[in-house]
């Protein structure tokens, strides 16, 4: 099971970027996506979840200038608009996953960096 993530980059303060990340591999289901990220010298933080029903949850920091969805059931998005410096940082995707009839299992991304210029 992998989980490959693209779309980061180098923006200007009030750009925007858009990520997205698709599970492939041996999958029978996958339950909850979501992203987090992690500045130089800070710990891994939440940026947004999104369940196979649709339901989202977001930090503080970033409602109402994210947003995160799913076009189907392996592949996350996440749009992020009004990018301020604070948001730079690299952005993991996740996901929980049942790769065969042995239970579920969380899987990380490699990680894209998002760099937000002042």
């Amino acid at each position: 099971v992998q989980l490959q993530a693209s779309g980061g980059g180098l923006v200007q303060s009030g750009g925007s970027l858009r990520l997205s990340c698709a599970a492939s591999g041996s999958i029978s289901s996958v339950n909850d996506m979501g992203w987090h990220r992690q500045a130089p010298g800070k710990q891994r933080e939440l940026v947004a979840t999104i369940t196979n029903g649709g339901s989202t949850n977001y930090a503080d920091s970033v409602k109402g200038r994210f947003t995160i969805s799913r076009d189907n059931a392996k592949t996350v998005y996440l749009q992020m608009n009004s990018l301020k410096p604070e948001d730079t940082a690299v952005y993991y995707c996740t996901a929980l996953i049942r790769p065969g009839t042995r239970g579920v299992f969380r899987y990380w991304g490699q990680g894209t960096q998002v760099t937000v210029s002042s």
